[in-house]
């Protein structure tokens, strides 16, 4: 018996989980009765919760599908966009401290403390509000597309718009494989452009299915407010509990079926090509190179200060260790599954080559086709589970900034039982805003690098808010605005305007190349006498496609099927790129690597740069503010609540108490010395950054 395209014992492992995740949310309920235990779990909770709530944090239901997406399209280098946070694992275990001793609710407290500014305070709530709702809908796409090939149609069951969408895409598949290796013909080329621009439109797909966007995205998003509303942040660790043990299982469980059905670690090198293994990949063939995987790095050390769960889940912790502990091994935890998860894209490759299905959408193709029944159900629970999850830390978040940063400034004075309703309705607003997102972005890897680069806006004070005392307000506010213009208003307000998105000078396309790659003979290369034998290794010539040099998601024709018709731009608008070009570089020759490379670097520098530059322009904050900070921040957390405050205290009344571990006493960077525990931590996470990439590699050559 089938439900929607799931087996009866699939779909009963479903109901099973959801019954646990609400059961566990209605035990919670009684015990969750302040906004302490509400936003950050009363500030108890140990190290075996801080390793589930930074895994579940990290680890949400988008990286594993978008981690095998992008080694899908680009080779193994493409898991560099999920396994690049590995290098900054050592920078957690000094991060996560900070978070913790400001002893402060939410992140946008944090510039209220610093610069005495409920205005910035407020502006922080707003865009982190925004930005943490695009990362919703960031999931919600996600999920949905790995769960649609799992829940396919029967052929009986097709519609007449199925059956011409399914024969677009397969003639569409056709014309890009034959394009790969020949010119086409004119008419064949007419064609082609009419498909692909379905295709790049979100129009055509390989399958079709019952899962629809709409429905999909309100039951998952209720289910995350019926969990969160009635237990807060300790009901999230909970479920990152059971979920960190489902990611665990899912990230690891297609692969042995994958090597099995393609006959091992040899045969997996005899079908992909050796370019595809490479770990920094060839910069005509993959956009991961030795210097797009650096300036992805660079911006990655900057936004990575305002990820939104920091101040929640750092400040939740009920002491130092736990925190620094806790964001360490979730870090190292998700980078064990994202070589897992890099497995599954190049097992993909061998069964489809690369031009078989959208790489948005291969984990759950690969679960159809490689898992039994119940191991289905099981792989739907872990990404379902997985969005609860992440969903729900960000949930609680996002409640605390509406509470404590929006709504409290504007009504002070009202009983903490009447915020908590305010932070339980923020809720089920903010995850349906998230829906909208999901419905109008619809591409999961653009919309993640948009994700990442917004998050430099914050990043950048965030990161020097602790380390230098010369950051001045006006600096933030002037920052702060122009990064948002430049990196986000400007570029989609582009998009929006016909007149723009259909500008010649912006539609323009990077020369097409052609590639040289080591490749395993197919039956088809036998037949032209071009190997011996099938699996021979020899020498293809592949037609590299022309890729926009402004727009995100590609170029195609207004209306696809008029070959007359204006072409536009899609997602958004490289402002980057275009910035570049304007100062005289000549971008007409980048390469796919030089385009993100330019992205990112622009990104990353130009918030520091502003910052630094109004900051020795404008005046100073006030003294008083500034010293009781950074008393604070150098108080280390005490072992009781009582203890604490008397330490904090302490420190207050006299704020050059620990001016004697700064490395620079007589200036205002706050660099301190390190002491035994922190030169061990750095040492620890240094060898295990290492060992892991010695894994990484080693794996990549079993079988070579």
């Amino acid at each position: 018996m089938n439900f929607f395209g799931l087996h009866s014992l699939d779909t009963l492992i479903l109901l099973l989980y959801v019954i646990t995740v609400l059961g566990i949310g209605q035990y919670l309920a009684r015990k969750t009765k302040t906004e302490d235990d509400f936003f950050l779990g009363g500030r108890k909770l140990g190290k075996w919760f801080q390793f589930f709530l930074n895994f579940g944090n990290m680890t949400d239901p988008s990286s594993a599908p978008a981690a095998a997406s992008s080694v899908y399209k680009q080779g193994i280098g493409g898991i560099w966009l999920m396994l690049i946070p590995l290098f900054l694992t050592p920078y957690y275990w000094f991060m996560s401290i900070w978070f913790r001793r400001v002893r402060l609710t939410t992140m946008a407290d944090l510039f209220d403390e610093r610069f005495g500014s409920r205005f910035l305070a407020s502006l922080y709530a707003v865009v982190a509000i925004f930005i943490a709702i695009l990362n919703i809908g960031f999931g919600n796409i996600v999920a949905l597309k790995t769960l649609q090939p799992i829940m396919i149609k029967a052929p009986s069951a097709y519609t007449d718009t199925d059956r011409k969408m399914l024969a677009d895409y397969k003639e569409y598949e056709t014309l890009r494989e034959l394009r790969m290796g020949t010119v086409l013909s004119p008419s064949q080329a007419k064609r082609y452009e009419v498909v692909k621009g379905l295709y790049d439109l979100g129009k055509i797909q390989p399958y079709a299915t019952y899962l629809r966007p709409v429905p999909f995205y309100l039951f998952s998003s209720a289910l995350v407010a019926l969990f969160i509303v009635m237990g807060g942040l300790t009901a999230t660790a909970m479920v990152n509990a059971l979920q960190a043990v489902l990611v665990m299982i899912i990230s690891v469980i297609l692969i042995p079926f994958g090597l099995i059905k393609i006959g091992g670690f040899g045969a997996l090198h005899e079908r992909v090509a050796a370019p595809m293994f490479q770990i920094f990949g060839d910069g005509n063939l993959s956009e991961y190179t030795w210097y797009s995987i650096g300036a992805l790095l660079l911006m990655s050390f900057v936004s990575i200060n305002a990820a939104g769960g920091n101040m929640n889940i750092g400040g939740s912790a009920k002491d130092e260790l736990a925190a620094r502990i806790g964001a360490v091994s979730g870090g190292f935890g998700k980078r064990f599954m994202t070589i897992g998860w890099g497995m599954a894209g190049l097992i993909a490759l061998a069964l489809w080559g690369s031009n078989q299905t959208d790489g948005d959408q291969i984990w759950g193709r690969l679960t159809l086709v490689l898992l039994p029944v119940g191991l289905i159900g099981l792989m739907i629970v872990g990404i379902l589970g997985g969005k609860l999850s992440a969903l729900g830390a960000q949930s609680v978040v996002l409640s605390a900034l509406v509470v404590k940063n929006i709504y409290e400034p504007l009504f002070p004075g009202r009983t903490e039982r009447h915020y908590m309703l305010v932070a339980r309705i923020s809720v089920p607003v903010i995850l349906g805003l998230g829906i909208l997102v999901a419905l109008v972005l619809g591409n999961a890897i653009s919309l993640l690098k948009f994700i990442m680069a917004i998050g430099v806006t914050w990043g950048a004070p965030i990161f020097l808010i602790f380390l230098w005392r010369r950051l001045t307000k006006t600096a933030v506010v002037v920052q702060v605005i122009v990064t948002l213009l430049f990196i986000g208003v400007i570029p989609f307000t582009i998009t929006a305007v016909p007149g723009l998105r259909q500008s010649p000078a912006f539609t323009a396309t990077t020369k097409e190349l052609v590639a040289t790659a080591r490749v395993a003979a197919t039956t088809e290369d036998v037949k032209r006498g071009l190997a011996k034998k099938e699996g021979e290794i020899i020498l293809r010539e592949h037609r590299i496609e022309p890729v926009p040099l402004y727009f995100e998601d590609g170029v195609a024709r207004k209306n696809p099927a008029d070959l007359n018709s204006p072409k536009e731009g899609i997602g958004r608008f490289n402002i980057e790129i275009y910035f570049v070009k304007l100062l005289g570089i000549n971008v007409n020759n980048f390469t796919p690597p030089m385009i993100m490379t330019v992205r990112f670097v622009v990104d990353a520098l130009l918030p520091m740069l502003i910052l630094i530059v109004v900051s020795w322009m404008t005046h100073p904050g006030d003294p008083e503010i500034l010293a009781r900070f950074y008393a604070r921040l150098k108080t280390p957390v005490g072992a009781t609540p009582a203890a604490d405050h008397a330490a904090v205290c302490e420190s207050y009344a006299n704020p050059a108490r620990f001016d004697h571990t700064k490395i620079f006493p007589c200036s205002e960077w706050e660099f301190t010395k390190w002491d035994k525990m922190d030169a061990l931590g750095f040492l620890a996470c240094c060898v295990s950054v290492g060992a892991i990439l010695l894994i990484f590699k080693g794996i990549m050559m079993i079988g070579a």
